[in-house]
């Protein structure tokens, strides 16, 4: 529990385990109407409740920051705002924490890229974060690493809750709603408006008070345990990158439309000019060129500037001035020899589901027999069945069962695929039962 006194909440019959959501009349309203709790509709909460502090920008008062956060207590609320769409990066550009008697604070990473002081301070209490796989990579980069964290999004799946966003779960939980306008902002920009930093301090206003709430409710439902191995997960890989994809060009929007190699070969290589290009300036690729002007380039593979300019994507300025860039990839793509050209990816793991009847009618059998387990079991513990246990899993051990199938081999199965220990709990004798009976797919 947190040791910061909560904000009035709205008075509430029940805590929604099984996610029901509030009436129509219960609809949020705009800030300047007030709404009033007395009349059992949510509040906007438009202000911090100590007042928007002015961002840390500096070293002696990121010294007085850690200071103030060392004497707090409770659990910590964190966020981190990034610029997405705008940057290459996947950096914090703003990161956000408050703690009972320490207030809220809001740090600048660009002229204070080493936080390692504060983590040394916080590090061993609780982090809370609303969705953390987000975050925990662009906090690792400035230094913070929780040691224990709750994750208010994940809770909320496993509690069962349909809208798991953060405005929606303090409207159903709390009764305030918070504005999300500035979700995707350039948070990149300096300076940071006033209503930015605003919008930023309250997302993390609430996150211990709805801690509270969704601790209570995974209680009530039994599934704290299940939650704690979640969360132990999230900081054993939480902060890790993305993994890298070997080809990550094939993912250009619209690449389905073209056909050869030829074509692919073009758009490898105006993607990999546009990367080089998006890196150097820190920009979104997409804002260097559009995925749709790299699909229109390689279906008509112009030969010179006038033909390439009069293509869709390719009116802006910025792009113009790159007129040579495009076609000198274009030109590479061309001069390939046949051996050079793309070819099908090596499939990693099972194939398609639905090429499984043709390719193993069995494991077909098997595919669809353990999916109907994973939504029953779902839907008895009132969970999203991918959070029971991904779809990968499901796939990978239903075309590559173990030799010999057993509890234990299944078990043993699924923690090599990194299930925790209550998913093999819940899921292992009626897997092992599913995989065991030898029956094509209808």
């Amino acid at each position: 529990m947190t040791d910061e006194p909560p904000l009035r909440r709205r008075p509430t019959e029940e805590l929604p385990g099984n996610a029901p959501q509030h009436p129509p009349s219960a609809q949020p309203q705009p800030a300047g109407e007030g709404a009033d709790p007395a009349d059992g509709g949510p509040v906007p909460l438009i202000a911090p409740r100590d007042g928007t502090p002015d961002p840390v920008a500096a070293p002696a008062e990121l010294a007085e920051v850690v200071a103030r956060f060392a004497a707090g207590t409770g659990p910590v609320a964190l966020d981190a705002e990034r610029a997405s769409g705008y940057r290459y990066s996947q950096r914090a550009y703003l990161v956000q924490l408050r703690r009972a008697g320490a207030g809220t604070a809001l740090i600048d990473p660009l002229p204070l890229p080493d936080l390692s002081a504060l983590d040394a301070v916080i590090g061993e209490a609780e982090w809370v974060l609303h969705a953390a796989s987000q975050d925990l990579p662009c906090l690792a980069e400035v230094g913070l690493r929780p040691r224990r964290l709750f994750d208010t999004e994940l809770a909320a799946r496993l509690a069962g809750f349909e809208r798991v966003g953060l405005a929606a779960l303090t409207e159903q939980l709390l009764g305030f709603t918070l504005e999300k306008h500035h979700s995707a902002a350039d948070w990149s920009s300096r300076p940071l408006p006033e209503s930015w930093l605003t919008y930023a301090a309250l997302d993390v206003e609430l996150l211990t008070d709805l801690r509270d709430a969704l601790d209570a409710e995974l209680t009530r439902q039994g599934k704290s345990a299940w939650a704690a191995e979640e969360f132990a997960a999230l900081v054993r890989t939480g902060a890790r990158p993305p993994r890298v994809r070997a080809e990550p060009w094939r993912r250009t929007s619209g690449i389905h439309r073209l056909r050869g190699a030829r074509a692919q070969a073009r758009v490898r290589s105006m993607w990999y000019a546009r990367d080089q290009i998006a890196a150097r300036r820190d920009a979104a690729p997409g804002r260097v060129l559009p995925d749709s002007a790299i699909i229109a380039a390689a279906e008509l593979d112009p030969k010179d500037e006038k033909t390439l300019l009069t293509l869709p994507g390719f009116g802006g300025r910025s792009v113009r001035r790159l007129a040579r860039t495009w076609l000198a990839a274009l030109d590479d793509a061309r001069q390939l020899p046949d051996d050079s050209l793309p070819v099908s990816p090596a499939v990693e793991g099972p194939p398609p589901p639905h090429r499984w009847a043709e390719r193993d009618p069995v494991a077909a059998g098997r595919l669809a027999r353990s999916r109907e387990v994973v939504i029953r079991i779902a839907g008895e513990h009132n969970l999203p069945p991918e959070n029971l246990i991904t779809p990968d899993s499901i796939r990978r051990l239903a075309w590559t069962p173990p030799e010999e199938i057993t509890e234990e081999s299944v078990a043993e199965t699924l923690r090599g695929l990194n299930a925790r220990e209550w998913q093999i709990g819940l899921l292992g004798t009626d897997l092992t039962e599913a995989l065991s009976t030898e029956t094509p797919a209808p």
